[in-house]
């Protein structure tokens, strides 16, 4: 029997180095998954990085203008300095309406010698079912002033009820108190008492402004007389007398008296009254055969018609002074 040749060389492999080629492989293989996982957990950190910086961009994308706010700032403080112009535009126009409404009040004082020096008022709404069914609505107004007329001072408290409905409006004085200071006019007593049971204020005022300057206008004849004739002219009460006696230096006993009452009736119209009195000694009436004296005072009652109050006045201090007389 012929013995079979040997494999080749490159199939005749020692056991030894078989088993070392195994062992290396398997060393790469190894190596190679360990790169391939540590490359994954780089790619997934790159994608959270990424992800990130996206987010971040995304942010920043979205971020207010810097300048924004600083606009919005400049727009809110141009809003106010407006706001602030307006009202002080409008200030300057209450300012001016005030200042319009103070030159008519003074206007009025120094044509009416009216002042009022304080006042206050109270609204109250007056409501009940019926009136809301009907759509009227009703106002209280409660007023309180005090002031003067040239030297007479006066405090009023009065009520206004003022109904609105959908057709018209209409207001009326409800109540009226009048406190006057106290003063030698007693024709005022009366006359309060009659404005107060009317609740007429018009009447009031229109009639207490005339009254002054109708008693002004008999002080400053008075003292006018007195001034000019002073040895003639007798005041017993001063300048505010309503009684003026005119007594002659050279007839003793022999007096005349004019007394000035300022009268108002019953509409509230001043009217000035003036009367003569005589004061003449006995001897001189049984002298009086043409009853000069007894006629004297409808004389003086012509001669007011005629010449008027001061006219009147300075003839019958002539006629009773003069020299030749």
């Amino acid at each position: 029997m012929v013995p079979l040749p040997p494999p080749p060389s490159s199939a005749m492999v020692p056991a030894s180095s078989a088993g070392g080629l195994k062992v290396s492989e398997g060393a790469r293989l190894k190596a190679a998954s360990s790169r391939g996982l540590a490359m994954d957990s780089l790619r997934a950190e790159t994608r959270a990085l990424e992800a990130e910086i996206t987010a971040l961009r995304r942010a920043c994308v979205e971020l207010p203008d810097p300048g924004a706010d600083t606009t919005r700032v400049r727009r809110s403080f141009q809003e106010i300095r407006q706001s602030d112009s307006e009202g002080w535009e409008s200030s300057k126009d209450l300012r001016s309406h005030l200042g319009h409404l103070e030159s008519e009040l003074l206007f009025l004082s120094t044509l009416t010698g009216i002042n009022i020096r304080n006042y206050s008022q109270r609204t109250e709404d007056i409501m009940n079912a019926e009136m809301t069914e009907t759509g009227t609505k009703k106002v209280l107004q409660r007023h309180r002033l005090s002031g003067n007329c040239h030297m007479i001072t006066f405090q009023l408290e009065f009520q206004i009820l003022e109904i609105q409905n959908k057709e018209s409006v209409s207001s009326m004085i409800t109540d009226l108190s009048i406190i006057m200071e106290p003063t030698d006019y007693s024709e005022l007593s009366e006359f309060v008492s009659r404005a107060e049971e009317r609740r007429d204020l018009f009447m009031f005022f229109r009639s207490l402004h005339f009254f002054v300057e109708w008693c002004e206008y008999r002080k400053r004849t008075f003292k006018h007389f007195k001034e000019k004739y002073p040895e003639v002219v007798h005041l017993s009460e001063g300048a505010s007398s309503s009684c003026m006696g005119i007594r002659s230096p050279r007839q003793p006993g022999f007096e005349l008296i004019i007394v000035w009452r300022i009268q108002i009736d019953e509409e509230g119209k001043v009217l000035p009254k003036l009367d003569l009195l005589t004061q003449v000694p006995l001897q001189a009436l049984e002298l009086d055969k043409n009853r000069v004296v007894e006629t004297a005072p409808f004389s003086f009652r012509t001669l007011l018609g005629v010449l008027g109050i001061e006219a009147t006045l300075e003839s019958l201090i002539k006629s009773l002074c003069t020299e030749e007389n």
